[in-house]
């Protein structure tokens, strides 16, 4: 049955019903073109402590109702929150400044679905709808095989070949950067070989017989009592490991981390939400296909305002865990939403799948992190909901440039 509803889900087009019929709406990735950001200069700074502790929530979030009232922020300012940190493998740490070319400044534009109910629980609201994936056929292929888990306990996704997406706060509370992001790990999802020992069995004989001599009898005699412990073996551990439903991981090591400096923001203030996101480069490429970064849409513009990831909640010993739910309001930063979700799902990276506009195919794009639960001021009444941080067209940019090194290949997303 559950296998059914994900084919369900993943494999049918954009279709939405409306007062009990089904009527096709035309959902499509549009290319826009982005504001430029360009570094200008790269200080370095001292090593940070790595003493911070690990933490889910942001103390003081201003919820979407106080978002409309602030004032659309300055040029200068935008640069000082997109100038971003960069922490190296050793330790050192670097702060780059950025200029921002052809933005065109407009008004903080914010959107409130109107009649979204009110919720009282934590982070699982009602009953749970979170799928764990167990099947090896989703869970080693795309879009599952993109999700990634961090040795600080969040999760990821991979957007290039050798760089992960995921939550600021996973790595760093906003004046440090937290225990463990020192050495920092990611681990990746791989298949378990389950004829790993054939060959170098084989392998073995053939060396055998090419030696011959007396001593072949009593070598195969030998070998065979060997191989059949092995197979005892390694049975009762592939069937352990499939009741448990765990899955395999590959762990490499991060060669840097960026962060901007919204969030990296030190004595100056608090940590903003808006900029909870960050990139990992990897020490190794890897070979997976990876989900492409796009731009955020509204809500109106999304399949029946549904929003889709997938993350390791810390509830369920290491399983993928899937969800999707529909956006209640949205800044123009943030989604607030109500997807189902634990502690070790932030960082998941939120994709729709949208029409390609060139091909005609349905294509998957990953357009913001989540942040994890929050309580928001609004209407003066604190509300909680799940929090997602929006790739916004300057947001965009920057993470394209951390992943390119220049903005040459960022001018459209």
């Amino acid at each position: 049955m559950e296998n059914m509803l994900l084919w369900l889900i993943f494999f049918t087009p954009g279709w939405t019903l409306i007062a009990g019929s089904e009527m096709e709406q035309d959902f499509t990735w549009h290319l826009r073109r982005v504001p430029r950001i360009v570094s200008e200069r790269t200080f370095h700074l001292t090593s940070p402590a790595f003493q911070a502790d690990a933490k889910m929530m942001v103390n003081t979030v201003c919820g979407i109702e106080c978002q409309k009232e602030l004032p659309t922020p300055s040029l200068s300012e935008l640069e000082n929150y997109l100038s971003y940190e960069t922490v190296f493998e050793n330790g050192t740490r670097t702060l780059t400044r950025v200029k921002v070319q052809d933005l065109v400044l407009e008004p903080t534009q914010n959107i409130t679905t109107k009649g979204a109910s009110v919720r009282r629980k934590r982070q699982v609201y009602g009953t749970d709808s979170r799928f764990s994936i167990l099947d090896k056929r989703f869970l080693t292929n795309f879009p599952f095989s993109t999700a990634v888990k961090l040795s600080t306990g969040c999760s990821g996704i991979l957007i290039s070949p050798q760089h992960v997406l995921t939550a600021a706060h996973c790595v760093h509370d906003g004046r440090d950067y937290v225990k463990g992001s020192k050495k920092l790990r990611v681990g990746l999802l791989k298949m378990r070989n389950k004829g790993g020992g054939k060959k170098h069995r084989g392998s073995k004989r053939n060396r055998r017989e090419a030696s011959g001599g007396d001593r072949r009898e009593g070598t195969r005699e030998h070998l065979q009592e060997r191989a059949k412990g092995g197979r005892r073996r390694k049975q009762s551990g592939r069937g352990q490991r499939v009741s448990e439903g765990r899955p395999s991981f590959q762990w490499t090591r991060v060669k840097n981390t960026h962060i901007p400096k919204g969030w990296a923001r030190g004595g100056s203030g608090g940590a903003a939400l808006d900029y909870d996101y960050a990139l990992l480069e990897l020490k190794r490429a890897h070979k997976k296909k990876y989900m492409e970064l796009g731009i955020s849409p509204t809500i109106k513009k999304m399949p029946g305002g549904m929003i889709h990831f997938s993350g390791f909640d810390n509830d369920r010993a290491d399983q993928l865990v899937y969800r999707f739910c529909s956006v209640s309001d949205e800044s123009s930063d943030l989604l607030y939403q109500y997807c189902d979700a634990e502690s070790g799902s932030t960082g998941s990276g939120v994709y729709l799948r949208l029409k390609d506009p060139d091909k005609k195919n349905w294509k998957r794009k990953i357009i913001a992190v989540y942040s994890g639960h929050q309580w928001v001021d609004v209407h003066g009444v604190q509300k909680d909901y799940n929090v997602a941080v929006r790739i916004t067209p300057l947001k965009y940019a920057q993470i394209c440039l951390w992943i390119h090194g220049n903005d040459a290949n960022c001018a459209y997303g």
